[in-house]
């Protein structure tokens, strides 16, 4: 079981969802009833409610923040008397297998698109960075899929900082979870944008410490902000095995896809399955990688049992 924050030491600011649905102000909504549905995920088809309660107040709070992040840029600019240029807005969204990191992204880059001043926004997954299938298994790790050794991070890295320094047209490799691989002859283009979400499991990882006092830089390190999404255990694990049964039902019924086999289980089976793997791959990586790099974010969402939302944490200035 996940442990309870000391809020007495706490450098968060802790707010209800009531608290927080306040801060929406006066933010207009601007997607559509078709929107929001479009944007849910396989299991967490998420509600205009939750929306306005939650992700418009979260939008107005990062558009803030991208603001006063080029207001300063231009002070900085001014100060050394040159021109740079313009560094892109990155957020970072982390979080275990199957808590909503996605559709919390993909709702993110379509509200904050409709901020005036921000209309460039753009969102990687660093899916695209894990090692392919043959490299796992020719280092005996396909069963640590997910894994920070699983990831190419120095390829994630030079990625990130071409980004940050306003490289224009930076390539990403895509993965397919269809065919659970690296698509080799597919790259997703960055150009250059307002705002990137990145959203992974180990974003939040703190980089190695050096032993000759150089920098050794990681992922979080050019983030401009990071999120976290939260839940109880038991919770994500229902969330993994109802989404299991989902794929069961549809992508793995594709004699192309990589988990097939699993289409062919029985009712008991698919639920024994889904359990099994969610503990011995996805749960191990929450409490050893994940989990322990909470307290890292700078924003925490804590959903409930139906995904929603029921505190935000907010870290102190």
């Amino acid at each position: 079981m996940q442990e309870n924050l000391n809020l007495d030491k706490s450098p968060y600011l802790v707010m209800t969802r009531k608290e927080w649905a306040e801060q929406r102000r006066d933010t207009p909504m601007t997607l559509s009833e078709v929107d929001v549905e479009r944007l849910g995920g396989l299991t967490e088809h998420i509600s205009a409610h939750e929306v306005e309660a939650i992700y418009l107040p979260l939008s107005r709070l990062l558009s803030l923040y991208v603001e006063a992040s080029q207001e300063l840029q231009m002070v900085t600019n001014k100060f050394l008397g040159q021109k740079q240029q313009k560094m892109p807005f990155i957020i970072g969204i982390a979080g275990s297998v199957a808590c909503g990191k996605s559709t919390t992204a993909r709702v993110l880059k379509a509200l904050l698109a409709r901020w005036p001043g921000h209309p460039m926004v753009d969102l990687i997954s660093t899916d695209g960075f894990l090692l392919p299938n043959k490299i796992l298994q020719e280092r005996g790790i396909m069963d640590r899929k997910g894994f920070p050794e699983s990831f190419d991070t120095k390829r994630l890295l030079h990625f990130l900082v071409d980004v940050k320094a306003g490289n224009p047209n930076v390539e990403a490799p895509v993965y397919s979870h269809f065919a659970y691989d690296i698509v080799e002859d597919q790259k997703v283009t960055i150009d250059r944008p307002d705002i990137l979400i990145v959203e992974g499991l180990n974003v939040l990882q703190p980089a190695r410490l050096p032993k000759n006092g150089g920098g050794i830089p990681f992922v979080s390190d050019f983030f401009d902000i990071s999120i976290y999404i939260d839940a109880e255990t038991n919770h994500i694990e229902d969330w993994y095995v109802e989404r299991f049964w989902r794929l069961r039902a549809t992508a793995f019924r594709d004699p192309a896809a990589y988990f097939h086999q699993y289409s062919q289980l029985s009712d008991d089976e698919v639920t024994a399955t889904a359990k099994n793997i969610w503990r011995s791959i996805n749960l191990k990586n929450l409490d050893e990688n994940i989990l322990p790099t909470r307290q890292r974010a700078d924003l925490i969402l804590k959903k409930s049992k139906d995904h929603s939302v029921e505190e935000v944490m907010l870290r102190k200035l």
